[in-house]
């Protein structure tokens, strides 16, 4: 039963950082929206699993690149929970390539992906939230986006934009009592990142001042501090949670 359960929709939900996201939130009693686009199995395993634990888990499917499904997807969602309290853009993609060997297919597939997906998804549930002067937005950004990487430029300009976006639009929806931030994760072990060899992992962890890389629960982890009363005056921030790799 929902009763006065808060709703998150997590993008991206199915794997890696989203999953790890869900899952947190479900643990502290959130009802939580899972939205995937190809991972329908990975999607469905992980909300029996927390449904079994006995969390409010619903299963969202659409392409983020398109709009109307995005719109079809919080209309579902409003129509059979109520309104979005707060949305964790996540969903992402990944690619490592020379610049100059970059199509205009990939690096408008790595925007519509990242930069409208992010801009969908917050657009189709800003209405209820300023009608509400309540909500949340976290959205998932990349230490790359701050600091440019190698053979991912078309990778750290979305996520550059995604910071961008998020300053502007705290701006624009602070007076609504709405609050928008961004995390910049560092080196996280995902399957994002499964093709690594153990030489890579080991020059990134000598890389990094704590000298470990990172987890998605501990991007989970932010994610949900950021989400709660205790970050109540926290908005428009880019949070690095990179063992210090990035300062």
């Amino acid at each position: 039963m929902l009763n006065e359960k808060k709703i998150v929709l997590v993008t991206g939900a199915s794997r890696g950082i989203g999953q790890a996201i869900a899952r947190r939130f479900a643990k502290e009693g959130y009802a939580v929206v899972m939205h995937y686009h190809t991972g329908r199995l990975q999607a469905e395993q992980t909300a029996a699993e927390l449904q079994a634990q006995g969390a409010c888990v619903l299963l969202q499917q659409a392409d983020i690149r398109d709009s109307q499904q995005v719109q079809t997807m919080i209309e579902t969602v409003q129509r059979q929970w109520g309104n979005i309290d707060i949305l964790v853009n996540n969903a992402g993609i990944g690619q490592q390539k020379l610049f100059t060997d970059i199509t205009d297919t990939e690096w408008r597939n790595m925007f519509a992906v990242h930069v409208d997906g992010t801009f969908y998804c917050s657009r189709a549930v800003l209405p209820a939230m300023i009608s509400r002067k309540a909500g949340c937005i976290i959205n998932i950004s990349s230490m790359w986006g701050q600091i440019g990487g190698s053979c991912e430029v078309h990778y750290s300009a979305a996520k550059g934009a995604i910071q961008g976006m998020t300053k502007a639009l705290a701006k624009e929806v602070g007076p609504s009592g709405i609050r928008v931030n961004c995390v910049a994760p560092g080196v996280i072990r995902t399957e994002m990142n499964r093709l690594l060899d153990e030489e890579t992992w080991a020059a990134l962890k000598e890389e990094t001042p704590l000298e470990c890389v990172g987890n998605a629960a501990d991007i989970a982890n932010m994610v949900y501090f950021l989400a709660t009363e205790e970050a109540s005056f926290i908005t428009g921030q880019v949070i690095g949670v990179n063992g210090g790799i990035v300062i």
